[in-house]
């Protein structure tokens, strides 16, 4: 049975075709590298997704935000605003949000700054946002534990800002090991922060690119590997579950919580649907809607 989302893009969605564990799970990247879709592209791509009978898993079309005047008059539905413009824009564009907007994320600092100053200036921005869901995205390195300090007690008091974080990109120091992001991970739980991720998670199961030699993560390891830490689990083991890469265990970690509200793990932006669909297909996450 093929797997391929046009082939079933109009298919009457199945029973249970999107598992609650797996809802909104993927947020649509498609004008972000290494896709970088022209936006009439991706807005076309996004209507489809919408149609489709795996709809449930897609989040809202992510779009940067010195893109929006090219959908100013366009009526997509949800869309999530990326701050490519920096922080100091992030006053006035919160305050110029529509109704189409769900989310907004923006970068506090650059790989190996001081995150707090960013933090700061986000967290003063925000004080009077609308009721939107927003991403403060945190470097891996230097600060981390502190900025998270931050978060958690920002959202003690009421904000509605949650940490994000990259598991790739385009260059080898920009993976986290699965020991580094286990330990994340754990962070998050023990302060009660949700998390957004983003980059590289194109596939279910942890893998080397062929063509960059780059070892990804896999998104069904980040499920497996969130489920346990929600259940009380030490970094080192969940740590084993990310840097898994034999897919039983992780498939039936899933399978037993398919029917429960996906802990900690917000989701993630791919520039892809069809690959992570097609896995998660697969592997028999999801029924193949036809």
């Amino acid at each position: 049975m093929s797997t391929d989302p046009a082939h079933h893009s109009m298919a009457t969605p199945p029973s249970g075709a999107v598992p609650t564990l797996l809802r909104g799970l993927i947020d649509d990247a498609a004008v972000f590298p290494p896709g970088n879709a022209p936006v009439p592209d991706a807005l076309a791509a996004h209507a489809i997704h919408r149609d489709a009978w795996y709809a449930d898993l897609v989040g809202p079309l992510l779009l940067p935000l010195s893109a929006l005047p090219q959908v100013a008059h366009a009526p997509p539905p949800a869309i999530g605003v990326i701050g490519d413009t920096g922080l100091a824009a992030v006053a006035e564009a919160l305050a110029a949000a529509d109704a189409r907007w769900r989310q907004f994320e923006v970068a506090v600092a650059k790989r190996g700054e001081d995150p707090q100053p960013g933090l700061r200036d986000l967290l003063a921005a925000v004080k009077n946002a609308p009721e939107l869901d927003l991403y403060a995205e945190i470097p891996l390195t230097f600060g981390l534990v502190e900025a998270l300090d931050t978060l958690a007690t920002a959202r003690a008091g009421g904000a509605r800002v949650a940490p994000k974080f990259r598991t790739g990109g385009l260059a080898a120091e920009l993976f986290p090991t699965p020991v580094e992001l286990a330990a994340v991970i754990c962070a998050c739980r023990d302060r009660q922060l949700p998390f957004k991720l983003t980059a590289g998670l194109h596939h279910a199961v942890r893998h080397t690119d062929s063509e960059t030699g780059f070892v990804h993560h896999g998104l069904v390891n980040v499920l497996a590997g969130c489920l346990a830490a929600a259940d009380g689990a030490e970094v080192a083991d969940v740590a084993e579950l990310l840097g898994a890469t034999a897919p039983a265990r992780l498939v039936e970690a899933a399978h037993q919580h398919r029917d429960t509200t996906r802990p900690l793990w917000t989701g993630f932006g791919s520039c892809s649907i069809p690959e992570p669909l097609a896995d998660l297909v697969a592997l028999g996450l999801m029924d193949s809607g036809g």
